[in-house]
């Protein structure tokens, strides 16, 4: 997926003994995923404050897209709508973690083990307004 800050934290970090990649603690990872600078500065211009909680994710729902215009923009903007839907469900759901699957994707572990491909999630709300973030949410928290 090419999640370029990820990279960039690697390139700090060196490579293990053993030639791998490093990879950072959960909360290290949190940090990072939380940034989102394309959907906060969006949401910023728009006039939506993005708290990390749950009702900010009913007010990105409510803007106009008109980022789908541009092709390059909705693929990076479902990048960080993804990962914004991850860090409200990590910061309010507790149990919930973030990991890296095989191809450096996040996902989101909820606690009863559960992983969420948020990206994904992101990238149908950026392109077609589907599924809504608030509903994405309510349904991982729900089951």
């Amino acid at each position: 997926m090419g999640i370029g800050f990820m990279d960039r934290w690697r390139a700090r970090h060196g490579r293990r003994p053993d030639g791998t990649p490093p990879q950072p603690d959960e909360a290290t990872m949190a940090d990072l995923l939380a940034e989102c600078g394309l959907l906060r500065e969006l949401a910023g211009e728009s006039g939506v404050q993005l708290d990390d909680g749950v009702s900010s994710l009913t007010d990105l729902d409510q803007l106009l897209p008109r980022w789908r215009d541009d092709p390059e923009v909705s693929e990076w903007l479902g990048n960080d709508a993804g990962l914004y839907l991850g860090t409200v469900l990590h910061r309010t759901v507790p149990g919930t973690a973030w990991r890296l699957d095989e191809h450096d994707r996040p996902l989101v572990v909820l606690p009863g083990g559960r992983e969420l491909d948020v990206t994904a999630i992101g990238h149908g709300w950026a392109v077609e307004g589907s599924p809504q973030l608030a509903a994405a949410y309510l349904a991982a928290t729900d089951g």
